[in-house]
């Protein structure tokens, strides 16, 4: 069982690290945050076998407030230790702030170096992570996150203002610092140590990248299309835009194709996955009758039952597959092939189709062929 203080715990950060220490049943969390009492905090010390400080100050009222909620604090938790003959793993959130010359920064370094004295005159360890701009679900907006202000305000159709799009922001994302954190964790003590160490996944991009991005977020709503999620910081910030939406907004509806056939409708669309769509079929109805010269499809019946037809363009000889929406079972459409798929049952037919790129209308590579010839 390790015992971990977590001050700071109902911070951004702080947050998400209880949620993700918490999921670990061989962990009991103490969390301390600003309506937590000093009681309370000398009886967390004094049963912590590791402590991660995330609290402190960044927005005060009075630049005064930076010492007391960052150097002062911090002084505060070190020295309770040292009068305890506590020795545990501090590990501190810092800022890269800390190496300019501001009142915030000072502040933070100061910190840093009471940390320093306590691991020196102890036989506890002192482990410091200056970290960047962090992003991530439950970022306060309009406070101190330029990207959880771009999220909430381009997620309600709010302006947003961007003072330099050249500036250039290094920024690391929430859930690698709860991984390095927990990390920290699982490390044996090395009693008198102090040392800094950096999330070792971080993210470069320019005010006015980070805007376009979160922007083209709002817009691909409209035209069912999917982000670059190999992309690893559009993978991260895409998740992150999503947690600012309005709980009214979690859902959207999809533009429907009707015909005496049934429905059809596009679902998402990937430059890089191609595209899926879904279509409802009504009985005796078939639908295809054409081939591609690259394009390739999955078609899945999810309900009902069909029966799916090929041929190959240069003969006659024709396949068939009969399938049922019981089975989940996929069939692969190569090119050359022309085919169809009939709703050979008594009900509509639900069916998931995947084609491997998006649809085109100038270079649609779709070729009229019938499967059953005449």
């Amino acid at each position: 069982m390790s015992r971990i203080l977590v001050t700071g715990a109902k911070g951004f950060i702080g947050k998400n690290l209880v949620s993700a220490l918490c999921r670990n049943p061989e962990h009991e969390i103490f969390s301390f945050d600003i309506d937590s009492t000093e009681a309370e905090l000398n009886h967390y010390i004094h049963e912590a076998e590791v402590i991660i400080h995330l609290a402190g100050i960044n927005r005060p009222k009075d630049p005064s407030e930076f010492v007391a909620g960052n150097t002062q604090f911090t002084h505060s938790l070190c020295e309770i230790l040292l009068n305890s003959k506590k020795n545990v793993r501090v590990i501190l959130s810092s800022s890269i702030q800390a190496e300019l010359d501001n009142p915030y920064g000072n502040s933070k370094r100061l910190a840093e170096d009471e940390l320093k004295q306590y691991a020196l005159q102890s036989k506890g360890e002192g482990i410091v992570y200056r970290l960047p701009n962090v992003f991530g679900k439950w970022c306060r907006p309009n406070y101190n996150s330029v990207t959880a202000t771009f999220c909430h305000n381009i997620a309600r159709g709010i302006p947003i203002e961007i003072s330099d799009p050249s500036r250039e922001l290094n920024l690391v994302y929430v859930d690698d610092v709860v991984r390095q954190f927990t990390l920290e964790v699982e490390k044996p003590l090395s009693p008198g140590t102090f040392k800094y160490e950096q999330v070792p996944v971080t993210h470069q991009v320019t005010l006015g990248e980070l805007a376009s991005i979160i922007t083209h977020f709002r817009e691909m709503r409209q035209h069912n299309t999917l982000p670059d999620l190999g992309n690893p910081l559009i993978h991260k910030l895409y998740a992150t835009y999503l947690s600012y939406l309005e709980t009214d907004e979690f859902s959207y509806p999809l533009h429907i194709h009707s015909d005496p056939r049934g429905e059809l409708a596009e679902f998402v669309k990937s430059k890089g996955a191609g595209q899926i769509f879904v279509s409802r079929t009504r009985p005796g109805i078939t639908r295809g009758n054409h081939f591609h010269d690259t394009k390739t499809e999955k078609f899945l019946v999810l309900d009902g039952e069909a029966l799916i037809r090929f041929r190959h363009i240069m003969n006659d000889e024709m396949i068939e597959y009969k399938v049922s929406g019981k089975e989940f079972r996929v069939i692969d459409i190569p090119p050359g092939y022309t085919h169809s798929i009939e709703n050979i049952g008594t009900s509509d037919m639900l069916v998931l189709f995947w084609a491997s790129e998006i649809f085109d209308s100038n270079k649609p590579d779709t070729y009229y062929s019938e499967v059953i010839k005449k």
